[in-house]
C-alpha cells in the first residue's frame, strides 16, 4: 500500500515553546485518520507543518514520496495533490462571487507541471464536480446565499475539480447541525471510496472518529498512542490524552 504521507520526529516551536514534540505517523493511500486531543494540543500546528504554512525545527516530512523542506511551502506540484478544508470558510459575504466560480478555482493556475486546456474544459470540471456533491441547483448562486452545509459541499467541489490524493480537514463539519453533520460525512466517505482519496482530519467529535476512521493519532504536544479507533479511544488513553476530568462527548444523531 503506497504511503501518501510520512512523517518522522516532527518537533514544531512557536517562540520557545515546543506545540509539537516528536511526533511520527504514516497514511496508506485510501485512509481516512483522525487526530484527536485537548484545545492547545498542537493539531492545528501539526497540520499547519505538514502544509508548509509554518516551519519545523526537527524531523521529516514526505508527502507522495518526496521530502519536503522545513522553512519552505509546499512546492507546486505537491500541492496542486492536496486539498484543505479549514474550519470555518470565512469571506465576504458581499463578494460578488458565484459557486460556479469558486468551484472553479481549484482548477489552479496554468504552469509547466499544470498547463491550461480551455474555458471549456474547466467549466465541464466545475459542473462534473457539482453534480458529484448534489449541488449542481448551486451553480449560479452568490457564494454569500450558501447555507453552512451548502458551503461544505461546495468546497468538496472545489476538491473534485483536479484529481487530489491527500485531503486535510480542520474540523470541517463545524457549524453544521447533526442530520447536516452525517451528511457530510456519509459524501466524503463516498467521495472517498470512489477517487481513493487519504485523509487527515482534526476531530472532537469521537463517535464519528469511532465510525468513520481507520486510524487514530492521540495528541497532546506528543503522541499518546495511535492505532486503530478499537485500541486509541479506550478511557484509559482519553484520559491519559485529555486529564481525568475528560467526559467522552457522544453526538447524538
Amino acid at each position: 500500500m503506497e504511503a501518501v504521507l510520512e512523517v518522522e520526529g516532527l518537533t514544531v516551536y512557536r517562540g520557545a515553546y515546543a506545540a509539537v514534540r516528536d511526533v511520527s505517523f504514516c497514511l496508506n493511500s485510501g485512509t481516512a485518520t483522525a487526530i484527536i486531543g485537548p484545545n492547545g494540543a498542537g493539531k492545528s500546528t501539526l497540520v499547519q507543518a505538514i502544509l508548509g504554512i509554518l516551519p519545523w525545527q526537527v524531523g521529516r516530512v514526505s508527502i507522495l514520496g518526496q521530502s519536503l523542506e522545513p522553512t519552505r511551502c509546499l512546492p507546486s506540484r505537491i500541492r496542486q495533490k492536496i486539498a484543505y478544508l479549514p474550519q470555518s470558510f470565512q469571506f465576504d459575504r458581499g463578494i460578488p462571487m458565484t459557486v460556479a466560480e469558486l468551484v472553479g478555482l481549484g482548477w489552479g493556475k496554468p504552469g509547466p507541471s499544470l498547463p491550461w486546456v480551455g474555458r471549456r474544459d474547466r467549466h465541464q470540471a466545475v459542473v462534473q464536480a457539482l453534480a458529484q456533491v448534489s449541488g449542481s441547483r448551486l451553480i449560479h448562486q452568490p457564494i454569500g446565499s450558501l447555507s453552512g452545509g451548502e458551503t461544505k459541499r461546495v468546497l468538496l467541489a472545489y476538491c473534485l475539480v483536479r484529481p487530489r490524493k491527500l485531503l486535510i480537514l480542520d474540523e470541517a463539519s463545524a457549524g453544521l447541525d447533526s442530520r447536516g453533520e452525517s451528511e457530510f460525512y456519509q459524501l466524503l466517505n463516498q467521495l472517498m471510496r470512489e477517487y481513493g482519496w487519504t485523509i487527515l482530519q482534526i476531530s472532537h467529535d469521537l463517535d464519528m472518529v469511532s465510525r468513520h476512521c481507520d486510524q487514530v493519532l492521540c495528541l497532546n504536544r506528543s503522541l499518546i498512542c495511535q492505532g486503530s479507533p478499537e485500541v486509541t479511544l479506550s478511557a484509559e488513553n482519553l484520559i491519559a490524552a485529555y486529564g481525568p476530568e475528560f467526559t467522552r462527548y457522544h453526538h447524538h444523531h
